[in-house]
């Protein structure tokens, strides 16, 4: 009796320890997770080798997928989508605007010099804007290597100011050219005053130079250090910084102006231009039939129409594409500064990033889209290089 006692107790005991390595194994099994996790953000905050980080990711998102919260996840995701949209996206946007800058600059699409200058200017400033923070502050960030491209080159403040500047203007000539569509269309006596080649000049300089004016805080408010994460403030802050009412209110400041006041600028010159061309159309209508014409068609009014049509496309493209960037930009310094009544998880950063660089390179598909003599111009620039070959191979 006391032997089969005996064997009870030990058969507890060993059932007891088995459960204890089942457990100690699910641990271990969620502790590898964690270190997983852990190694990704390694990869993401001090920088391994890209195929490395790139397989660690999609394993890692296969891992937790039921460990981590849904935000997590998608942040990983995300993460993922822009090793590959990222290049892609430069791959594609820097031809585009170069080839749009060279067909624009010919004069043979049928548009006004006027016209032309101001889509020239904002092909140029997308460019610009692909260049120095698609290329130069964007993909480094996604492909880190070993040793980060800008380490120990200590001009983060600068890059800070150029990358601000050039987007500012790339709104701004938005900004400019709904103006001038705003003017040519319903200011008939302005018209000819404003709507010329030496006035959208003189504007374009002056919206140049406040926007690199406007921007110069970037410089004192950053420091020349970069960071080897990609945040909203790709620079070194201090906490005197980041606590200060001062560079706080400049900072609002700076993203209610751009794209905010842009936004609504845009907005109320397209409600304006609307409205007037409703009612003169419907003027210009009466007068048709009161001549009792046969001949509906009206050249003014189509190339009216014409003109509406480019300018919603790139106004709307713009709002579009900005707002989720806008959003998160000026909820992010109320969060940082206090204010968290409301929370946007980090991810909405990310995507209003990949649609705001995605802005710098959809005009080139609009004018493809309203002008068939664009469209022309761009088809004899892809046929070029293989104009040679087909003659050879037909003689």
């Amino acid at each position: 009796m006391y032997w089969n006692l005996a064997m009870m107790d030990w058969n507890n005991v060993t059932l007891d320890l088995n459960r204890r390595t089942n457990d100690w194994n699910v641990t271990t099994t969620d502790w590898n997770s964690l270190t997983m996790v852990q190694n990704v953000r390694t990869v993401d905050g001090n920088g391994k080798t890209l195929g490395r980080g790139f397989i660690a990711m999609l394993n890692t998102l296969s891992a937790i997928s039921g460990l981590k919260p849904l935000r997590v996840r998608i942040r990983i995701i995300l993460q993922i989508i822009q090793c590959i949209y990222y290049p892609i996206l430069a791959i594609v946007a820097v031809p585009a605007n170069i080839v749009t800058v060279v067909i624009l600059s010919q004069e043979k699409c049928g548009l006004s010099r006027c016209v032309s200058h101001y889509l020239i200017a904002m092909a140029i400033a997308d460019l610009v804007v692909i260049i120095i923070d698609l290329i130069l502050r964007r993909i480094p960030f996604v492909y880190v290597v070993e040793n980060h491209l800008f380490e120990g080159i200590h001009v983060c403040n600068i890059h800070a100011v150029f990358i601000h500047a050039a987007t500012d203007c790339s709104v701004w000539f938005t900004v400019t050219f709904t103006f001038d569509r705003f003017v040519a269309i319903c200011c008939p006596n302005l018209r000819s005053k404003y709507c010329n080649v030496k006035t959208a000049a003189v504007v374009l300089a002056t919206v140049t130079a406040l926007s690199c004016s406007k921007n110069i805080f970037w410089y004192f408010m950053l420091s020349k250090k970069y960071r080897d994460r990609g945040t909203s403030w790709f620079c070194w802050v201090t906490r005197d910084v980041q606590a200060s009412p001062f560079w706080a209110a400049i900072e609002f400041c700076h993203y209610i102006i751009t794209p905010g006041v842009a936004f609504i600028l845009i907005l109320l010159l397209n409600v304006l231009t609307v409205r007037h061309i409703a009612v003169t159309s419907r003027s210009r209508r009466r007068l048709h039939q009161q001549s009792n014409r046969k001949s509906t068609k009206d050249p003014e009014m189509k190339n009216r129409k014409n003109s509406i049509i480019l300018l919603f496309l790139l106004s709307g493209n713009l709002i579009l594409l900005w707002s989720v960037s806008m959003v998160y930009s000026i909820f992010w310094r109320a969060y940082s500064f206090g204010y968290k009544s409301v929370y946007l998880p980090r991810y909405v950063m990310e995507l209003g990033y990949m649609l705001q660089m995605l802005s710098c390179c959809t005009n080139t598909v609009i004018y493809v889209i309203t002008h068939p003599k664009f469209r022309k111009h761009l088809k004899n620039i892809v046929h070029y290089p293989f104009t040679p070959i087909v003659k050879c191979i037909k003689h």
